[in-house]
């Protein structure tokens, strides 16, 4: 079968260095091929040569780069722009930055089609012939829609109409692969596609990407969720440093790896749900009276007037103890995000209060509450958006610590601290985050919100960017600062493995309520609600051990 894809001796030079080296593969119609590796080994600069957007001053270089047989090699921008879209189209895991916020969605999923006049085709999926004149802009508003609902996306005549902002992760994340499809392309590098998004959404992306495969789409999978490639993968290449140190077919790497570092990336995928001390310390800590360092009492948040309201958060209540890691978890709208932008203060409940220590705390101004600020972190799943793209790493971290009062004398040894305790080099300190991979500024973030030695950390996905090494990592080093400090964790994730692994407790929403809650063990065991039943279908029993 010939290759719609060829690549042979791909390499990536950046500021001087090796980024890829060497690195050769084919991707075949109906076929798709996943790299996996850790952050900063070369996945992404790779997937993306085959677009042509790679940072500027990168040089590349391959003894063979061919789409359908054309040779890319050398192709100027305006060249690159008539491949995009058109026959190689890109998912990227961050779709926040992906999508224009000024552009509402319906528009983002119909540029495509009509910068490469795809709209003059006839739709694969419904058989209905697009023509031009008149119907043009009725047939293009038809075809948005029908990508959006096969995405799964809800009431996409709404969503349609919505700015990027006013979506969920989930939903946002949906609507780019939407918009990936529109021009038809013939190759989809999906990068990290399932990162923002819970167990349910996950399987439904993981099955449409499937149904495209079977339809003869060709797709590039770039991810560290080693349970997505066993879904969808037919081959996996497994990359560390810029070179391909494996690559079999999916079921032989995954059960009988034969490189030491891919055996080593599958024991981390298992060992991060492996919850160490079931119940543990902190389970007896909210067995006492002890003062919750966190607590909310009936909160409820709307949105919208009239017609257009919407009930985001509807009577939510939860306490976490010192020490204490409390898990939400439910589908992307469920209302978790705002409930974490309730906890801390970023935005002021309609009802309900918000305690620190048993103090108020979203009932203070922001005058009264700036100077405690530090007692309550967030660690966001959008770390690009986080993260000052102008300053350094050392400025960022600076920054932090400044406000918490070190001293500057002491800022530089504690800012190469907090990178080293996060699994970063203090080299990393004079980048910038715009020249990070996604994990690297993931960690970066974490380490700017432990700088002020905090009481809560509230994770919104904290890990869900990272590949499986670093992951066990990161968590590691949430639970050691846990056991040293007391610190009270919320924690906000649709990877129910990292639940399992470190929450107590959790609780799981569903439209603005909490539809059930309880020990963690025994909720994902033993779930009472249907909807709790269908998010731990996919859970291995190994991650309840």
């Amino acid at each position: 079968m010939t290759a719609v894809v060829q690549v042979d001796g791909l390499r990536v030079v950046l500021g001087g260095v090796a980024v890829v080296d060497g690195v050769s593969f084919a991707l075949h119609a109906g076929e798709c091929l996943a790299i996996v590796g850790e952050s900063g080994a070369g996945k992404t600069l790779t997937a993306r040569s085959l677009l042509g957007m790679l940072p500027t001053g990168a040089r590349v270089t391959a003894d063979l780069l061919e789409i359908e047989g054309a040779d890319v090699r050398g192709l100027d921008e305006r060249a690159w722009r008539t491949v995009r879209g058109a026959r190689v189209a890109l998912v990227s895991q961050d779709a926040l930055a992906a999508l224009d916020p000024l552009r509402r969605v319906g528009r983002e999923v119909a540029e495509a089609m009509e910068v490469h006049s795809t709209f003059t085709t006839t739709s694969t999926t419904t058989g209905v012939a697009i023509g031009a004149g008149r119907s043009k802009r009725d047939a293009v508003q038809a075809r948005v829609l029908e990508l959006l609902d096969r995405v799964a996306v809800p009431e996409p005549a709404q969503r349609a109409r919505q700015y990027p902002h006013e979506l969920s992760g989930g939903l946002r994340q949906r609507a780019l692969i939407a918009s990936a499809l529109s021009a038809e392309p013939v190759v989809l590098i999906a990068d990290e596609p399932t990162t923002a998004l819970d167990a349910t959404v996950q399987r439904r992306v993981l099955e449409l990407l499937g149904e495209l495969k079977r339809d003869g789409l060709a797709i590039l999978l770039v991810t560290h969720d080693l349970g997505a490639v066993a879904g969808i993968a037919d081959r996996v290449a497994v990359m560390r440093d810029g070179r391909i140190v494996e690559v079999g077919d999916t079921e032989q790497v995954l059960s009988a790896p034969q490189h030491p570092f891919t055996a080593a990336l599958l024991a981390a995928r298992r060992g991060a749900g492996v919850r160490r001390n079931p119940g543990g310390a902190a389970l007896a800590l909210t067995q006492t009276d002890a003062t919750p360092v966190l607590e909310a009492i009936g909160l409820r948040q709307v949105y919208g007037r009239g017609r257009h309201e919407r009930v985001a958060l509807r009577g939510a209540s939860l306490r976490v103890a010192p020490g204490q890691t409390v898990g939400i978890v439910g589908e992307s709208g469920s209302g978790k995000s705002t409930l974490a932008r309730l906890l801390l203060a970023i935005e002021e409940p309609d009802a309900g209060e918000v305690l620190v220590h048993g103090v108020p705390w979203s009932a203070l101004s922001e005058r009264r509450r700036r100077p405690s600020r530090g007692r309550v972190q967030l660690i966001d799943q959008d770390a690009l958006g986080a993260l000052n793209p102008r300053w350094t790493v050392r400025r960022i971290l600076d920054e932090a610590l400044a406000a918490h009062g070190v001293a500057r004398r002491g800022r530089g040894a504690r800012s190469s601290e907090l990178l080293e305790g996060v699994g970063l080099s203090s080299d990393l300190l004079e980048r910038r985050p715009g020249t990070l991979s996604g994990g690297q500024r993931q960690r970066v973030a974490i380490a700017r919100a432990l700088a002020s030695d905090p009481d809560v950390l509230v994770c919104d996905e904290p890990v869900s960017a990272l590949d499986a090494t670093v992951q066990s990592q990161v968590l590691d080093l949430l639970e050691q600062t846990q056991r040293s400090m007391g610190v009270g964790i919320v924690l906000i994730s649709h990877d129910l493995a990292v639940v399992a692994r470190m929450a107590t407790e959790v609780l799981v929403m569903r439209d603005g309520d909490i539809i059930e809650r309880g020990p963690t063990e025994v909720v994902l065991r033993s779930p009472q609600h249907p909807f709790t039943r269908e998010l731990v279908a996919g859970l291995d029993s190994e991650f309840l051990t």
